[in-house]
This record gives structure tokens, sequence and C-alpha cells, in this order.
């Protein structure tokens, strides 16, 4: 029988050799027409006598299988529970046949029947799926190269691994091991998986298949070993177990810490762990499907998998890319300014293949960012990470200068200089004069308007805003701005430098503040407002924190430093003039960074305090001498609303002025931007969640109790009467 996904070669031995090489894909996944093919298969192979045994491998370079396809999973539909489980639960039953040869759990561990041995030949990478392919088979065995990653990462859109991943794992490498596996959605390389047990062997890639075969001929019957009737967890399981009691004591404070209670994936994960350690395995396996079908059915994997993943995936890929303009190649970039900002820029441009000029006032300056980066390659070549020859290699990719004829050959410009506009214009200037006549220039720039910096540029049309997030080289963020004269070719080297460094883009509107900048601010503020309130500061950071965001709004503010945004709101104020609209928090501002000299952790104190290293200690108690405590606090539940609703009125209304052209830009942007909570999907997929109507009702009651910041827009109380949901109005 000839399949499409997989190709099936029998040697002398009668030993079937199963290649997964789906076509037209960069990446095997498990999608409808792999599920098929291979559930035909393992009927044939399961009754076909001739076939005395199987090894599974890949037929890409990129890895063995990365798992379910998502977007076939986020597009699932059922028309009764039942269908919705048979439709989760076929993969496990799939596994499970070709596992259990197609015998019964009793006659296997009665000892009266054993199953055809099937051997995993793992080439390179298996995560989710594709390692429960390998767990279900009777014999793993990778290939020597610490790069690979062998991992279950459901949980980081909501699911949980539903092909007897929570249940062949924990049989294999014991509870604990698992379900730090599982929970964190970390992955293993194979020296660390065989040490734990959950591969057999580690090979050079030449011996692999020989190696897989050499194991299914030596063994003509094969057992898995929970099918084997004195299996033991290892380290032990049940609800008797005081050993498994204590440990699930344990991981449940784990994960509560970790995720606050608010990942439901977590909790379905620790269910399946417990429930499945104190049942048969055939009836833990239905036990997680049936965790799984609840997931997918609920709201969180929803909105996880589609925005965490597809409309992550069509935004890396260049969704926003004009489709006529044809690749514009970027070898060497300049960088101006090498200050924290464009040390990171340089950094990331690099590690994506560039080469990069540095340059600033001075070569000492210019050095800055070539310090910068030596010292993050330093740390990865004493980790092991890096060898000390790609290390020289990529410093040696950076060259620092003061000279602007040195920009002569790049292909792009970005700027990085002082947020000020006669200080950027000057760079503008100057690095015209010397560059190629095509080339993009683009600026880093996080509040300052690219039309208005535009004004300073003899081509416009080749001008646009990257605007980056602090630190570079691990915020994942980058926000794309169109000025109003930029071309089709400005954005299409956006899109295409930005392929190269791996990051997320968004397009946004050409405002000031963009659209990270215009929702930040009021989060911050709210912060800010309720400390003035008398609120106590612990429990607007636990609040925060409970709320899912990854740090408390106080210590953000630390960190990104009071006097950055008391420069910005300076800045903002001198530009607009009367047009300023107070924010109500330019007293806190003044008292803080003026007065009190509070400006954040870099000048060593603000919210909190700090130790000479700038290792944060505890909250700064002489808040309380400016702001009294209230005697009535607001209860944690309250303070969340506030912090939670002052985000989605800015995103929405962000997204009534079209800063942010779609839904799923908006989400993208708030996750990886700000830290916004992941597991809502981003504050558009959360209105829908909750509805419109919910959402206008909930933000007038706060306009009315903390005032008009609170106030819905417009366009979203019209939304509400009509009943429409904002990914449907955006499709």
């Amino acid at each position: 029988m000839t399949y499409k996904t997989f190709s099936v070669d029998i040697d002398s031995d009668g030993i079937a050799l199963v290649t997964i090489d789906i076509p037209g894909a960069t990446m095997n996944v498990w999608n409808g027409d792999l599920i098929a093919e291979f559930g035909a298969w393992v009927e044939d192979f399961t009754t076909n006598e001739a076939v005395k045994g199987a090894v599974i491998t890949s037929g890409k370079a990129t890895g063995f299988l990365a798992g379910a396809d998502l977007t076939m999973l986020g597009g699932a539909k059922a028309n009764s529970t039942k269908e919705a489980f048979d439709q989760a639960f076929a993969l496990n039953a799939l596994l499970r046949k070709m596992e259990a040869g197609g015998k019964t759990a009793k006659a296997l561990t009665s000892g009266q029947a054993s199953a055809k041995p099937v051997a995993c030949a793992l080439n390179g990478l298996a995560l989710g799926g594709g390692l429960e392919l390998a767990l279900a088979c009777h014999y793993r065995v990778v290939a020597d190269n610490p790069k690979i990653q062998l991992g279950m990462p459901e949980v980081l859109v909501g699911l949980l691994p539903g092909g007897g991943g929570t249940q062949r794992t924990p049989r294999l490498i014991g509870l604990q091991n698992a379900a730090m596996m599982i929970i964190q959605g970390k992955s293993l390389d194979p020296a660390t998986a065989k040490a734990q047990g959950l591969v057999h062997d580690v090979v050079p890639a030449a011996e692999l298949i020989a190696n897989a075969k050499a194991w299914v001929k030596a063994n003509p019957k094969a057992t898995a070993p929970w099918d084997k009737k004195d299996f033991k967890f290892p380290g032990g399981a049940g609800a008797m177990d005081p050993r498994s009691v204590q440990l699930f004591i344990g991981l449940n404070a784990m994960a509560h810490k970790e995720s606050k209670g608010n990942f439901d994936a977590v909790k379905a994960i620790l269910s399946c762990l417990y429930e499945g350690s104190i049942l048969p395995f055939d009836t833990a396996l239905r036990v997680e499907s049936k965790y799984f079908t609840k997931l997918l059915s609920g709201s969180q994997a929803k909105n996880m998998i589609r925005t965490l993943f597809i409309n992550k995936q069509a935004a890396e890929k260049g969704a926003g890319r004009p489709k006529d303009v044809p690749p514009v190649e970027i070898k060497k970039v300049g960088v101006l300014g090498g200050g924290l900002m464009g040390s990171g820029i340089t950094h990331v441009t690099v590690k994506g293949g560039m080469d990069v000029v540095v340059l600033d006032r001075s070569l000492e300056d210019a050095n800055k960012a070539v310090e910068y980066s030596r010292k993050i390659i330093e740390k990865a070549v004493g980790r092991g990470k890096m060898s000390k020859e790609a290390g020289e290699a990529f410093m040696a990719r950076i060259t620092p200068t003061d000279n602007y004829d040195d920009l002569k050959d790049v292909d792009l410009i970005i700027e990085a200089v002082f947020e000020r506009p006669d200080v950027k214009a000057d760079v503008i200037k100057k690095a015209e004069a010397v560059i190629r006549p095509d080339v993009v220039f683009a600026s880093n720039t996080s509040t300052l308007p690219i039309t208005g910096l535009a004004k300073n540029s003899v081509r416009p049309e080749l001008f646009i805003g990257l605007h980056f997030f602090s630190p570079v080289e691990k915020m994942p963020l980058l926000e794309i701005i169109p000025g109003e004269l930029s071309g089709d070719r400005a954005l299409a080297a956006a899109f295409d430098y930005n392929a190269k460094i791996k990051k997320t883009p968004i397009v946004v509107k050409d405002v000031r503040g963009f659209f990270t900048n215009r929702v930040f601010p009021p989060y911050m503020g709210e912060a800010m407002k309720l400390v003035t309130e008398g609120v106590k500061p612990a429990l607007i950071e636990n609040a925060a924190k409970s709320l899912g965001m990854p740090i408390g709004p106080l210590a953000l503010l630390d960190e990104t430093t009071l006097q950055l945004g008391y420069d910005v709101m300076q800045s903002t104020k001198k530009e607009l003039g009367d047009a300023y609209q107070p924010s109500g928090t330019e007293d806190f501002m003044e008292l803080m960074v003026v007065k009190l000299g509070r400006k954040g952790r870099r000048f060593g104190s603000g919210f909190y305090d700090y130790d000479e290293k700038g290792e944060r200690l505890t909250l700064w108690q002489g808040m309380a001498d400016h702001y009294p405590l209230a005697e009535n606090q607001p209860t944690v539940e309250e303070v969340k609303q506030r912090l939670l609703y002052i985000q989605l009125i800015a995103t929405a209304q962000c997204f009534e002025e079209e800063v942010v052209r779609d839904p799923q830009s908006a989400d993208l942007g708030a996750i990886f931007g700000w830290g916004f909570a992941p597991y809502t999907g981003g504050p558009m997929s959360y209105i829908d969640t909750v509805g419109l109507e919910n959402f206008v009702r909930t933000a007038d009651s706060l306009a009315q109790r903390f005032g008009s910041r609170f106030a819905p827009p417009k366009s979203f109380r019209e939304m509400a009467d009509t009943g429409a949901t904002l990914y449907k109005a955006a499709a």
C-alpha cells in the first residue's frame, strides 16, 4: 500500500522502515492526512504476519515530528460532547493500538500475548504529539545532537498532551519529573532524556536506523512496561503512597505559585497525573482525553491557540508585508547610537546573520555596543552554548565607528539615538548624505511620530519606524510604523529585516506612542493612582500578578524607570502645549522624580529599595508618609478589575482609532509588548470571551465610580448593541 505522508520499506528481515515526510511541509505534524494514513498502516501492521516489526523515523532534516497541527485543532468542530471526545481520543486510540499490537490489556498483562516490536529513531526534535508517538513505541533511540529538543509544550497554548503524554511520561520517568516537564512545557536534550529514562539510547546520527533495526530484530516480541503484571511507577504513585501524596501537595502549591490559578491547562494536567496514577492504563488514557476535550472546547485554549500560534506564525511569516515588492536583500546594517537600545539592536542584528556598523559621536561610545555583545557572547561560551570560535566570528561582524563615511555600503539604517527630535534630525541628515539612494532608513523611537521625523529626510518614502523593546535581545515584539509618506519598499524592508531577527511584528498607525506606549502608560498610571488613593503597594503588586501579569506594575515602573516616564511626560507637554491632556499622575511623578529622587532601579531607588548591586529588596516603606494608607482597603478582585479594565479600555480606544488595524495585532502587541496575561489570548480576545455587552456594562460601572478614563469607546458600545464580536467583525 502506498501512502502520501510517509513511505514504508520492508527489508529482508520483515522490518518496516516508516519514514514520515509530509509533502510540501517544512516540518512534520499530525494533520488529518497523517492521522488517517497512519491509522491505516497500524491496521495493516498489526494484522500482516509478513511484517515482523517496525522502525519509525522522519525524512525531514528539520526534525522528527512537531506535534499536532494547531490550525486543525483550533478549527475543530463537533456536534456533540461524545463526538468531541471521539475526535480527541482518536490519536490516543491509534497509538495504543500500535503499542499493544491490537491486543487487550488483560491479554498483555497476563503474559498470554505480546505486540510486534516498534522502535522510534528520532533524528531531530520531537514535540507534543511527535514525542507521544515516540513514547508509544517500545524502543526510542535519539541522534547524538544536544540541540535536539524532546518536549511537550502544549501547556503554552492552553492544552495538555492528548496522545498519552500525561500517562506514559510519568510511567517512564516518575511523577515529579513528568510534572516538571509537562506543566512547564520545557524540553529535554537527548542526554537528559536518556538519564531520566525517557529514551533508551543516544547514538551518532549515522547509526540511528541501524541501532533501531538491531533492537527490533533482537526483540521479536514487545510489551510496554505498563502492560506487564509487575509494573510500578518510578518513585511511587497512588492515592495511598505517602511519597505521592506529599508530591501532589507540593505540585499543587508550585503550580499555583507559577500560574496563580489562571491556567486551566495546568489544573487539568495535575488531574491527569493524579487520576492516571491510580487507574488502569487504558482507563487513564480516556481520562486524559476527557480533560483534553474539555480544554479544547473552552475559550482559553481557543484564544491561546489563535493568538499564540496561528496569528503569531502568520505575523512572523510576513502577513502584513506588501506582496508585490521583491525581497529586500539586507546583509549589512548601520546602527546609529551605541547606547542601551542601539547595543541591543546591534546584537540581535548580528545574531540574525547580518554585519553591523555601529556609529556614535565617539569611537568610545560606539564601542559600548561591542562590549554589550561581548558580555552576552562570553557568557554563552562560558556556559557551553557557543564555541569560542563561533563567539569570535560573532564579534567580528560588529564594526564600531564615529565616521559617517563607514555607512556608505549598508543595506539598512536603524537610528537609535537619544529621544529628542533635534538629535534625530541631525543623524538623519548626516547618514542620508552617504548611504545609497535605495537604502531604507528606520527610526527606533518609542513616542515620536514617524511622519514628523521623516520631514528631515530627503526620501520620506524610504523612511519608516521600528520600535524595539528593552532589553532588545529578550523582548519578542517589534512595532513597525509606516509614516504618511512611507512606501511599500520601506514596509517590505522592515518585514524582511524582521524575518532575520525573528521578532513578532505588528504594523501600527503613526501616532504619538504608537500602540504599546498608548496602552502601557494608562496601566502604569492606574497603579500610581491607586498608590495616591492610599491602597497598599503590596496589594497592587499582588493583584497584578494574580491577574496574570509577569511582574507588578510598580516593579515594572522601577525597571523602565520613573525618570523615563517623567521625561516623556515633559516632552509631551512641551510638544502638545495647550492640547496636552493631564493624566492625573503629574504631581506624583514630580514628587518621586524631582523632589525625592526615587527615579527607578537604575538610579538606586523607586517604589522599591535596592542593594548596591541593584537587586530588588522590599517596597519602600516611606510612601505612606506622602500618601497615607486608606483605612478601608479594596479587595484584591477590585484592584484586579481596575488594572485589567484600564488596559482593555486603552486597547479598545486604539482599535477604534485604527492605531492597530485588526484584533490579532492588538492581542499580539499586548502579550509580547508588555506581558498582558497570556492565558486570555490578549485584550481583544478577552473582550470577545466575556462579551461586548458585559465589557461595556463593567466599563460603565467603573467610569461612574472612578472617572471617565474607564468609559468604553463609542464603537464598542455600538457593537455591543448589535451582538457583534471583534474577531468576526474583522474577518
